[in-house]
């Protein structure tokens, strides 16, 4: 790589040296000047088995399109990446990122290059991590599926719609998840599902499916939402796909009762906004629900009522303030979920590229759960929120009293 040269045109040359080493994750471009763009990702990819270079690109119509580049084309890789602001190259080398930075005015900076520059030279050559073009992801889900169809996720030849791929990755990516803890469900017997602040409810025709055609379970599955003109379109759905065990239900999540004397061994959400999925963590735990996996939406109630001086650094600035009452609420929920005899994770559910709401709260209920670890939770629940609230009382309140 020559010093004189260009820091695009040292960058380009970088993707090309890690991608010969067998160390390109991917090249991540945002930032987009054109009107009709929104990002790109660029991953290697075998093609008629020649090394290229694919760009993905993302629209502001929601369509995605591919672009592929041959590896000595350095002028098209070049013009391609000058339609965007920030460049960042992820490689599989400790410490091997680097980054590109180009100003309104034109100004391109390079960082960490020269870093990145002296690894690649020394790194070992390894089998690029390519994907061929003829070769999908084995997915639980295909496209084929006949609710997929009725969802219009895919067409009727099982192809997935561009605009809804991000959806697709989303379900298989949940159900992924869902296998790896079908263990602590029961082997035998009818499975009582529920799916709180379901919506269009994606999910719940996936989870139904996966259990009872994927799985063959007999499973008996309510779905709750407030939106009526929703929940009456999914029954619909659910009667045209012979989906007998799937129910739609009308109404306040915090209303619902599941029938005298059922046990729920199963509760799912996804993108419940904002308390709604403390509602939802609050009737699986009411429940003692085996498995709960739930994926939050927004979060406000927190960010309204934050009153920490020792943190007042970060909330001084709206945006570090979300995030860091994101970061709080799933972590007191987690608590919650320890205080209450559960075994707790907090999990990436999709790339966060796709979408902000990527975290997955995981509670697996235990079978002798220790008195004295619920206790220690509950304290440390307790003593977070008289941290993060430090003079409303009221406000303490209502987060403690909720819960306990």
């Amino acid at each position: 790589m020559s010093a004189s040269a260009t820091p695009m045109a040292q960058l380009c040359a970088l993707i090309a040296q890690a991608v010969q080493k067998g160390v390109l994750r991917r090249v991540v471009l945002s930032k987009s000047r054109a009107a009709d763009r929104i990002r790109a990702t660029l991953t290697p990819r075998r093609i008629g088995g020649r090394l290229m270079l694919q760009i993905e690109t993302f629209h502001t119509d929601n369509k995605a399109k591919h672009l592929n580049i041959e590896m000595d084309d350095a002028e098209t890789l070049a013009s391609e990446l000058s339609l965007y602001g920030q460049i960042n190259l992820l490689t599989t080398l400790p410490g091997g990122d680097c980054e590109l930075k180009c100003s309104k005015d034109g100004k391109q900076t390079l960082l960490r290059g020269g870093k990145l520059q002296a690894l690649l030279q020394s790194a070992k050559q390894v089998d690029p991590p390519t994907a061929a073009n003829d070769r999908q992801k084995q997915y639980i889900l295909s496209g084929n599926e006949p609710f997929l169809q009725a969802l219009e996720v895919s067409d009727k030849n099982g192809r997935v719609y561009d605009k809804k791929q991000s959806k697709f990755r989303q379900i298989n990516r949940f159900l992924e998840l869902l296998r790896d803890v079908e263990d602590h469900l029961p082997t035998e017997g009818t499975l009582r599902v529920c799916d709180l602040c379901c919506g269009k409810s994606y999910l719940s025709f996936a989870v139904y499916h996966y259990l009872t055609v994927v799985k063959g379970r007999e499973v008996r599955m309510s779905c709750v939402d407030l939106k009526a003109d929703v929940i009456e379109n999914c029954a619909c759905i659910a009667k045209q796909l012979n989906f007998e065990g799937l129910e739609f239900l009308c109404g306040d999540v915090a209303n619902y009762q599941v029938e005298e004397g059922a046990h729920v061994h199963l509760v799912v959400s996804l993108h419940a906004c904002d308390t709604a999925t403390d509602l939802v963590l609050h009737k699986a735990m009411e429940w003692q629900s085996e498995v709960i996996l739930s994926t939050p939406c927004c979060h406000h109630e927190l960010n309204h009522t934050l009153d920490c001086p020792e943190l007042s650094c970060i909330a001084e600035h709206s945006m570090l303030r979300q995030k860091l009452c994101d970061a709080a609420t799933d972590a007191m929920r987690l608590l919650l979920l320890e205080a209450h005899g559960y075994t707790t994770a907090a999990l990436e559910l999709i790339d966060p590229e796709e979408t902000p709401k990527n975290v997955m709260l995981r509670a697996i209920r235990k079978r002798n759960p220790s008195k004295a670890a619920m206790e220690a939770a509950r304290k440390e629940y307790t003593d977070a929120v008289r941290f993060f609230i430090r003079t409303s009382g009221e406000a303490q309140d209502q987060f403690l009293n909720r819960n306990f």
